[in-house]
């Protein structure tokens, strides 16, 4: 599917994805800084991803890791510095959450400092004990 706001375009084709420019914004975060470019690019090939371009430069990521049915985890979802601010971050998540392939998916997160944002896409806690296992 594709999406155009502006000059801003908003894909789910992995294929358009740009590996250098991904791994540029999520190196950029501090959740994923210290992802090698080999595991970034396994986990698009896993995932539903969602590419925003301003022209031809890709300005925006996130991923959606789901089984297209009944449940979505929401993850590196992130904007470059000098396209925040313009709503951009709002119109993504819309597209997100109303793709066809999502709509009927509980949606999970997390997020150390982003809570307000989410919260107005009727993000909240989780109504069980979430539990986690790292990797060792």
């Amino acid at each position: 599917m594709q999406w155009q706001r502006d000059n801003y375009t908003l894909t789910d084709e992995t294929a358009r994805l740009d590996l250098p420019a991904v791994t540029a914004l999520l190196h950029a975060t501090y959740w994923a800084a210290d992802r090698s470019p080999e595991t970034i690019a396994r986990s698009l090939r896993h995932s539903l991803n969602f590419g925003l371009f301003h022209g031809a430069e890709q300005i925006g990521f996130a991923r959606v890791v789901t089984d297209r049915a009944t449940v979505g985890y929401l993850c590196d979802v992130v904007i470059a510095d000098g396209h925040r601010g313009h709503g951009l971050g709002k119109w993504l998540l819309t597209c997100i959450l109303e793709h066809p392939e999502l709509r009927g998916c509980r949606m999970d997160l997390f997020t150390k400092d982003a809570q307000e944002f989410y919260r107005t896409f009727g993000f909240g806690p989780h109504k069980y004990t979430s539990l986690v296992r790292y990797p060792r």
